[in-house]
């Protein structure tokens, strides 16, 4: 796998991930200490975009290893662990922009799943700036099935709901494990995800768009989670 980009590349260099070899272009390399400590080998700018078949890589590729996914159960270990579901999101770089908000919220991970999803490319990963580098994405291979085990581990779902069925996303209590799930662009949740739902929740809606991208609806549930739960979002931790 070819990565790029130079936040995609340097968070693999400090995450798990195997790093294999990285070219910059000597722009890049003069710029950016990393590569010259990581000892990036020089290419053209139309060298590296041959790589990794983007424009998009600011002067910087690297060859990776695989990524590797994480166990899904595993997620809801801690007590209050909060994991995001996405539930048949195809857009890699909607994936990518929800694993850069779960993993700066502090999330436990984020499950997809095996089919008709989008998976975690170099694409998503730019979108990402990295963050999946240091985040753990699930696949599993019925989703509802899934949800169902998280709620038999004691975890409490909520779906995220545009319709007149859903209730104030505020107006309920997020102690403990949590699931936050999040339906595809376009059709929002299927049937049968939304019925494993403890609850479908809403964000208040006062303009004329009735909807807003899922990375967007994420980052202002999981951090509207985080605020009801009280978990010091006033500082670092």
């Amino acid at each position: 796998m070819v990565l790029y980009g130079r936040n995609p590349v340097r968070e693999a260099v400090r995450g798990p991930r195997r790093v294999e070899r990285i070219w910059a272009t000597e722009r890049a390399i003069a710029s950016e200490g990393w590569l010259r400590a990581e000892g990036a080998t020089p290419a053209t700018a139309a060298d590296i975009e041959a790589r990794c078949a983007s424009a998009e890589h600011q002067g910087v590729c690297a060859e990776v290893a695989a990524y590797r996914y994480a166990d899904a159960d595993g997620l809801l270990a801690a007590e209050d662990a909060l994991v995001v579901c996405l539930d048949e999101v195809q857009d890699p770089h909607n994936l990518g922009a929800v694993c850069r908000v779960a993993e700066s919220a502090g999330a436990a991970g984020v499950v997809i799943p095996e089919r008709r999803a989008a998976e975690v490319t170099p694409a998503a990963a730019k979108a990402a700036a990295g963050a999946v580098e240091h985040l753990a994405v699930a696949r599993v291979g019925n989703l509802a099935n899934w949800l169902g085990r998280a709620k038999d581990a004691g975890a409490w779902v909520y779906g995220a709901e545009a319709g007149d069925g859903a209730v104030p996303y505020a107006t309920l209590d997020y102690g403990g494990r949590v699931v936050l799930v999040l339906g595809s662009e376009g059709r929002g949740l299927r049937p049968r995800v939304a019925a494993c739902c403890d609850e479908l929740i809403a964000l208040p809606q006062r303009g004329r768009v009735n909807s807003l991208n899922v990375s967007t609806a994420a980052a202002a549930l999981l951090y509207g989670i985080l605020q009801l739960r009280g978990t010091g979002l006033d500082s670092a931790p």
